[in-house]
């Protein structure tokens, strides 16, 4: 669908991704990557023994980091939503987040995408999400977040150009 129609659907679901295992090697990655190597997230021997959260089964487990999850929003958006006039989609930040459930190793989740509102801006609009993270198996959200994104249609001018100079002393 193009921008146009996008946004003929506000107020609507627009998108479910896929299911995404989270794995103990994504989460011991993301640890990595991010310097949040917490027991909790990263040691499944001592989260066994110690672990506040449960997997299915019951058994202690590791949980993945809420940022993980949250860092998935993108990647579900770009592979769930195909916006076709679409030049670049740009992460305009978020009015709300909140981690509302705990994302045990080996859970599968998925986002619900609604789009709130659209405005537009140069070269194309920015979009209000209601997203809705899902546990398979669970009652209730894990994620809920209010994501503003900006969906770019048509070149826009260099926006450096408009910022005044940065003044220096000599």
């Amino acid at each position: 669908m193009n921008l146009s129609d996008l946004i003929s659907k506000v107020g609507s679901e627009i998108a479910v991704s896929d299911w995404f295992e989270v794995t103990q090697d994504v989460i011991d990655s993301f640890g990595r990557a991010t310097g949040d190597l917490q027991w909790i997230h990263v040691d499944a021997e001592r989260a066994a023994r110690e672990s506040p959260f449960r997997a299915h089964d019951g058994t202690r487990a590791t949980v993945a980091h809420g940022f993980l999850t949250l860092s998935l929003l993108s990647q579900w958006m770009d592979n769930t939503l195909v916006v076709t006039d679409q030049r670049a989609g740009v992460n305009a930040g978020f009015n709300k987040i909140r981690f509302t459930g705990p994302v045990i190793v080996g859970s599968r989740i998925r986002a619900r995408f609604a789009l709130v509102s659209s405005e537009p801006v140069a070269g194309g609009a920015k979009l209000l999400w209601k997203v809705r993270v899902e546990r398979e198996g669970q009652t209730g959200p894990v994620l809920t977040a209010d994501w503003l994104t900006r969906s770019l249609t048509a070149p826009v001018a260099d926006q450096r150009a408009s910022r005044s100079p940065s003044v220096s002393s000599t």
